[in-house]
């Protein structure tokens, strides 16, 4: 590998993912979108993917994108999911965005909210990372992210878009509740991770929001 991927968190669904000093910026929230979290100010990316139109995933305005000469080093795909568990009917469609860098595959998987089917699941198989909502109501649940976890056998899966002591809706489950279900989870006080493409089996993490 010449590279590694840095990923960071800034809670909710958001995150950074950089590569070769080339940036990418994942649903965004707006201000007051998700009790407790407020993204921090003049926050930079080189691209902002939005993976659908919800005021706590599409504020790709309040992201700085700085253009550059740099060569961006990541293929992006996407594979159009429903927000629900009834073909999009309640919530519409999201896109979970697939960076690929460094002989490396990174997933971001939206609101998802069912299971994935057998294409998706082959697709997706032996990721390097993924970030998988696990707070259920919106999106899968624990038990369903666990299903996933354990059929795709990524090398990192980090969870997102629960609640928190301080931030999230209240409807969705707290990570202590999660964690009965996923008691392998390591709730690191960290903000981000590095991917090297050397990691053996599979971690589940839990990151700390950048404030």
């Amino acid at each position: 590998m010449n590279s590694t991927i840095t990923i960071e968190y800034f809670g909710h669904s958001c995150f950074r993912v950089t590569c070769a000093e080339y940036s990418v910026m994942l649903d965004p929230y707006h201000d007051d979108s998700v009790p407790g979290l407020k993204l921090p100010e003049h926050l930079t990316a080189n691209k902002v993917l939005i993976s659908h139109g919800h005021e706590d995933h599409n504020a790709a305005e309040n992201i700085d994108v700085v253009h550059t000469s740099a060569r961006d080093p990541f293929l992006i795909s996407a594979i159009t999911v429903p927000h629900d568990n009834c073909g999009g009917q309640k919530r519409g469609m999201v896109r979970m965005h697939i960076l690929e860098a460094e002989g490396m595959k990174v997933v971001h998987f939206g609101d998802l909210g069912r299971m994935l089917n057998t294409d998706e699941m082959q697709r997706l198989h032996h990721a390097d990372c993924i970030m998988i909502p696990c707070g259920g109501f919106f999106t899968i649940d624990a038990v369903q992210a666990k299903t996933i976890i354990e059929k795709l056998e990524p090398r990192i899966a980090i969870l997102m878009h629960y609640r928190t002591p301080v931030s999230g809706y209240s409807l969705l489950e707290d990570l202590d509740s999660i964690r009965k279900t996923l008691p392998e989870t390591e709730v690191l006080d960290s903000t981000s991770l590095e991917l090297s493409g050397q990691e053996s089996g599979t971690r589940i993490v839990a990151l700390k929001a950048v404030q």
